[in-house]
């Protein structure tokens, strides 16, 4: 392979651009409503297959013919007026490699669908953009936007990020005062919407309607898609694109979905429909402006966006956010769940995220620099024993997780040297050092608050505030004296109260104890953020003093570690919270 010195430049169509991807947080992440969502699959899907020729299916080209003529009966057309594609995205391409070029122009009310701007740019297109960001289609602005060169007009409807839609009688007079120019209609979601547009658009000399079986019909890892439109535009369209795009077996379910599993489609929508409204009505309540969607997801901004993003991958739920996008900085995307219990877990996401009642701390690393005391004392404790153990050893012990005891963590670490000693002698060395002995001070008395008490008031002042920590309850009601803080903390979890965390048990002590059920919780290790996502409270990560010897790659890959741990945020010090609280 030539050096990439040596490679040709890309082509001005594709210099500079980026494939398409939906970003997402590192965090672990099962509940993903950032995609399209769609119609769950019967579980006897490819059970359909059994009874098929694999001949025909896969040792022979595809043929789409029968299920182009089950779409176009559908909609009581000619088998000519239908074309069956890999997903819509491949019909929208073959649309503006068919019809856009160099010197040809395309109107795209936006933000809308992303991918149609990508293909016009491939196809060196020039692209007016018309703001569309809610309300009633931009009719006029479009027309006033069209030049001579305009070959193309899109329209979204229901559109995609925002589920705004444009009524048939606009797309009437849009026809009719353009009937040069080619209407791209996308409604890839439009068996959400109050009006099915596709009738209207069969019925326009110059539109193409673009469908898809990805979301009503649940099938998008099928890439089954199809196009409508008059017979000369889907002849064009067919010479625009590959032949045998779509497989077999994808061919032969998607024809088993739509004739077998009608029922259960038209019965999905009006499930989303209801979710959609309850959705947005709780996004407005918790002041996001939310608008009303046609489609399958909910749309809103929000100044916080960024953080609400962030907050709900923490409680392991994808929602689409476009950070640092122009128009759509402020905004998040939500797919309507598909079950009661998954729209009743999200709405309580939404809760904690935006509006948390209480907020919890652990201790170590978070309230107090620990680098001196508990973590020395882990060190020297392992010294009496006759085993050097080093800082970094101690943080990698840490990052693993199951290491919120400081005495069986450096029982593991002698261990890992080959010193067998009881958990009583460690534990008995451990707390002599610590806590001091005779005329010997303690390490103890070397911890250094990382937060005073005016912010900790100023928090008390609009939350409920709690210690959840694996320190014995003398140890942990001895700092909070020391510090002044003891009348600030409604309630402590402590060790021997509840499982050590990672265990969610001392958080939802806490919480039940407090009364509440919306919270977050800062910690500085990956048991403390598991915990917290575990019991359902908002984790955020901070940076732990960083230890003699630490380096910034070390720091760097202890952040990572609380992020793909499930923290939302992780912050330098726990000081800044108040920049991320409502």
């Amino acid at each position: 392979m030539p050096p990439v010195s040596q490679l040709p430049a890309t082509a001005p169509a594709i210099a500079g651009m980026v494939a398409y991807h939906v970003p997402r947080h590192p965090a672990p992440l099962d509940l993903l409503l950032d995609g399209i969502g769609g119609l769950p699959a019967p579980p006897d899907l490819f059970d359909r297959l059994l009874g098929a020729d694999p001949d025909a299916l896969v040792r022979g080209y595809p043929d789409a013919r029968s299920l182009q003529a089950a779409l176009a009966a559908r909609h009581a057309l000619p088998t000519d007026r239908v074309l069956v594609t890999a997903g819509g995205d491949d019909a929208l391409d073959r649309a503006c490699r068919a019809y856009l070029a160099p010197g040809r122009s395309i109107v795209l009310p936006s933000p809308t669908f992303e991918m149609i701007g990508r293909y016009a740019r491939w196809a060196g297109a020039t692209i007016h953009d018309v703001a569309w960001p809610g309300g009633d289609w931009p009719i006029e602005a479009v027309l006033a936007a069209v030049t001579a060169d305009t070959t193309l007009v899109a329209v979204v409807s229901p559109n995609n990020p925002t589920g705004q839609v444009v009524r048939g009688d606009v797309l009437r007079r849009l026809s009719a005062a353009l009937p040069g120019v080619l209407l791209l209609v996308d409604l890839a979601y439009v068996e959400f919407a109050d009006e099915d547009l596709t009738a209207v658009v069969a019925a326009l000399p110059n539109a193409v309607a673009f469908r898809t079986l990805s979301k009503a019909w649940g099938l998008a890892g099928l890439r089954v898609g199809y196009a409508v439109g008059p017979a000369e535009v889907i002849a064009a369209l067919k010479v625009a694109g590959n032949p045998y795009t779509v497989s077999g077996p994808s061919l032969f379910l998607a024809e088993a979905r739509i004739t077998r599993d009608v029922a259960a489609s038209v019965a999905y929508v009006e499930q989303v429909r209801a979710g959609r409204d309850e959705l947005a009505g709780s996004l407005r309540d918790l002041g996001l402006d939310a608008q009303r969607s046609q489609a399958n997801f909910v749309f809103a901004r929000s100044p916080r966006a960024a953080w609400v993003q962030d907050g709900m991958a923490g409680l392991g739920i994808a929602v689409r956010g476009w950070p640092g996008h122009e128009t759509l900085a402020d905004a998040i995307r939500v797919n309507v769940p598909g079950t009661a219990s998954e729209r009743d877990r999200v709405r309580a996401a939404f809760r904690s995220v935006m509006a948390p009642e209480a907020i919890l701390f652990d201790a170590d690393g978070v309230l107090v620099d620990v680098c001196g005391s508990y973590r020395e004392a882990i060190r020297a404790t392992a010294a009496s024993f006759g085993v050097e153990v080093s800082a970094a050893e101690i943080s990698a012990a840490k990052a693993l997780g199951h290491a919120n005891n400081d005495w069986i963590l450096t029982r593991a670490l002698l261990a890992a040297h080959g010193v067998d000693a009881s958990l009583d002698a460690v534990t008995e060395a451990f707390e002599r050092i610590y806590q001091g002995h005779g005329a010997t001070p303690g390490l103890k008395l070397a911890e250094r608050a990382r937060v005073d008490r005016a912010m900790l008031e100023r928090l008390r002042g609009r939350y409920r505030i709690a210690l959840v920590t694996g320190r014995p309850r003398r140890d942990a009601v001895e700092l909070l004296e020391r510090e002044g803080w003891l009348d600030l903390f409604e309630v402590m979890v402590v060790m021997g109260e509840a499982p050590s965390k990672p265990d969610p048990a001392p958080v939802r002590l806490a919480l039940e104890r407090l009364g509440v059920q919306h919270a977050w919780m800062l910690g500085d290790t990956v048991d403390d953020v598991r915990a917290a996502r575990a019991a359902g409270v908002v984790p955020i990560g901070i940076y732990a003093p960083p230890a003699e010897g630490d380096s910034t790659e070390a720091l760097a890959d202890a952040t990572t570690l609380l992020l793909r741990a499930g923290a939302a945020r992780v912050l330098p010090s726990p000081t800044m919270l108040e920049s991320l609280l409502p």
